[in-house]
């Protein structure tokens, strides 16, 4: 059940979100924006997927046209790391100093430009910044760069958002960095720039605008935490009207456009919808929290063996953070039903218009994204990514590790509750 009236009950929320320059062709207009911040030297992050494909050459030539040059670090890591952070940091540690950072690229480019503006701009090494209990969980004491980013992909938010996600690897598990000074000043939404994205890439990416709105929608609601001081507020406040709001548009826009966009990625239109449908669910859960498929995808894609999914880096074994967030939210979702009926009804309605509503109503919702990942090929389960019963225990403690999400659920989640949770999701159907 949900938890118990506070004693003097929240009556603040807090709101941010960056900048936001969005249509097809934008991306043109970075050197413009750099230049109107005073910008003269700038790092790019990239990969060397998207530098394969000449979009950051074109557009350091694009930018050098406003007298802005561009230093490029193109070896992101896909689903970053303690150890590709450190990389990027070292780079830019060595070549600086800078006036901005860019980050062009999917959630993994995007992430890795916050940490290494973090720690260009402020003393100390990762782990001091991580998240407690996993790191120090230490706030940045000076102001970052500005920072702009350019997304590739439609799914991370990490545009819209104050976090950074990694992978520790001596334990295990990914976890985060969160501090507002993190959230880039400056999205730029070029859907253009989101055309090449594979089928498989797709449908994981989406997945996690999917659950991004679906979590933000279902959090804790803001007036059901105590009061805090000025100084304790944090960026995830719980769900609140306005990110109400972007989570139920999102979920809108999803339901015209995601199998549309998996199924034929040259569709404009649906590329345009799923690049709206990823910042608006950004700017809800960026302030209003995400909570339990988010912390199980977290040792999920840490404990991974040896599964490689198609439209990804081939030889590496990883489940990729969208896929990673799906594979639990159905049964989580059952698991949270009982704390707002409505919301959870909604949601369904709202993702596929016109359903039939089950019998149990606890149904509706995960049956809803059962049907959505069926159609776009999302794995189906735990099992189906190399996990079984014997691998739960550990599976459920790397989500025990994730308090600073599953304090926004909508109830409290305890590890039994949890077992339970990732034992209906070896087989989701």
């Amino acid at each position: 059940m949900p938890f118990s009236a506070p004693t003097t009950p929240e009556s603040v929320f807090t709101y941010g979100s960056p900048r936001l320059k969005f249509g097809s062709g934008a991306s043109a207009e970075l050197g413009y924006e750099l230049a109107s911040l005073g910008v003269r030297r700038a790092l790019l992050v990239t990969d060397r997927g998207l530098e394969a494909t000449g979009i950051p050459a074109r557009i350091a030539d694009e930018v050098a046209g406003e007298g802005v040059a561009l230093d490029v670090y193109a070896d992101t890591h896909v689903e970053p790391t303690d150890a590709s952070l450190r990389h990027a940091i070292d780079h830019a540690r060595a070549n600086g100093p800078y006036d901005a950072v860019v980050a062009l690229g999917g959630g993994s480019a995007i992430d890795t430009a916050k940490a290494v503006n973090l720690l260009t701009t402020n003393d100390g090494e990762l782990m001091d910044y991580i998240n407690v209990p996993v790191g120090a969980g230490r706030a940045p004491a000076k102001a970052l760069l500005p920072m702009i980013a350019l997304p590739t992909t439609t799914g991370t938010g990490s545009e819209s958002t104050t976090i950074c996600v990694l992978d520790v690897l001596e334990q295990h598990v990914k976890t985060g960095i969160s501090h507002p000074r993190l959230r880039p000043e400056l999205a730029i939404i070029d859907p253009q720039l989101t055309l090449s994205q594979p089928p498989q890439v797709t449908a994981a990416s989406g997945m996690d605008i999917l659950c991004h709105a679906l979590e933000s929608y279902t959090a804790r609601p803001y007036t059901s935490y105590e009061r805090k001081t000025a100084a304790q507020r944090v960026p995830y406040c719980g769900a609140n009207p306005i990110s109400d709001m972007w989570a139920e548009k999102s979920m809108s826009l999803l339901a015209s456009a995601f199998r549309t966009a998996v199924r034929d990625g040259s569709d404009v239109a649906a590329r345009e919808q799923m690049s709206l449908a990823a910042t608006f669910a950004g700017m809800g859960f960026g302030n209003a929290g995400v909570h339990i498929p988010h912390a199980n995808a977290y040792p999920i894609a840490g404990q991974v063996r040896d599964f490689c999914p198609d439209g990804y880096p081939q030889g590496e074994a990883m489940v990729p953070h969208g896929m990673a967030v799906s594979l639990t939210a159905p049964e989580a979702f059952r698991f949270t039903f009982d704390a707002s009926p409505e919301r959870h009804v909604r949601a369904a309605e709202l993702l596929e218009p016109g359903a039939e509503r089950p019998d149990d109503l606890a149904d509706f919702l995960p049956d809803v994204l059962v049907r959505l990942m069926r159609d776009i090929e999302i794995p189906a389960g735990i099992g189906a990514v190399g996990f079984d019963k014997g691998d739960i225990p550990t599976l459920v403690e790397g989500t025990m590790k994730q308090q600073r999400l599953l304090a926004t659920a909508p109830k409290p989640v305890h590890e039994d509750a949890v077992t339970a949770i990732f034992e209906r999701s070896i087989n989701l159907w």
